[in-house]
């Protein structure tokens, strides 16, 4: 007697699920659908200042504290080997193939993800975006598409940085340890970095750029139950997308390895 309402529950579980994925492939596909010209470029342009320059404080101090600390957990695991010399490279080497994107991303997911669901889902609930439409403004190209653009553009720009920063750390702790000279370092870190590093790393923040703005701007467009909906949209964005970001960094890597 108790089986079929634990069966009933978990159908409409399931129905809820692959309702919630196909509702999130029609959203894609419409981006896609409306990606084309006419562009918003003021608006393009004013999310890239929201999603990069808007991030620099927060990442300038994350990734600084991420080559501090980086270097300084690595040292004694080298110097048992009597291998100190390696350090650049290796810090080079976490840092530019894992480290900058996934933590890039991650920070971006938080902050630009929590943001879109937020925006989005207040001006649905609003009904501004149902105004847009009713004045003949595509809605959907002026607030979506130019918010995915901007995540995509700017997140591969922020990993970049990320990474300069983390390695500037990552000199500093060195350079009060062992006094070596900039360009040395640099030099012995960048030595083991190939095209496959910085290419790879490139298309997985684009892919993970592409991913928070989508996933925001899907759960702020369709908020429902008033200001209850746009706290829900901008949690949800932040989990879905944190989620979507590591199984994506998985792929990347199994993939990457095969060419390597």
């Amino acid at each position: 007697m108790n089986s079929k309402p634990r069966i009933h529950v978990l159908s409409e579980k399931l129905d809820g699920f692959f309702g919630e994925v196909y509702n999130n492939v029609l959203f894609i596909g419409r981006f896609f659908s409306e990606l084309g010209p006419p562009y918003e470029w003021k608006e393009i342009i004013r999310q890239c200042y929201m999603v990069g320059y808007r991030s620099l404080p927060l990442i300038s101090v994350t990734s600084f504290v991420i080559g501090i600390v980086f270097t300084k957990q690595s040292r004694p695991s080298l110097s048992e080997f009597g291998a100190e010399s390696w350090l650049p490279s290796l810090v080079a080497i976490a840092i530019f193939r894992a480290l900058a994107p996934l933590v890039t991303a991650l920070i971006a997911a938080g902050k630009v993800g929590s943001n879109i669901g937020a925006e989005l889902g207040s001006m649905r609930v609003t009904e501004q975006i149902d105004a847009m439409e009713v004045s003949a403004t595509n809605p959907f190209k002026f607030l979506v598409v130019s918010r995915v653009i901007a995540t995509s553009l700017m997140l591969p720009v922020l990993m970049f940085y990320m990474a300069f920063i983390s390695m500037i750390g990552a000199y500093l702790n060195i350079l009060v340890n062992e006094d070596t000279s900039l360009v040395a370092f640099f030099g012995n870190a960048l030595e083991k970095i190939s095209f496959l590093d910085f290419f790879s790393s490139l298309i997985k923040t684009i892919v993970f750029g592409f991913s928070i703005g989508i996933i925001g701007a899907y759960q702020g467009y369709n908020a429902t139950q008033g200001t209850q909906g746009v706290g829900r949209a901008a949690n949800a964005a932040v989990v879905t997308a944190m989620f979507v970001v590591f199984i994506e960094e998985i792929v990347a890597v199994q993939i990457t390895n095969w060419f390597r």
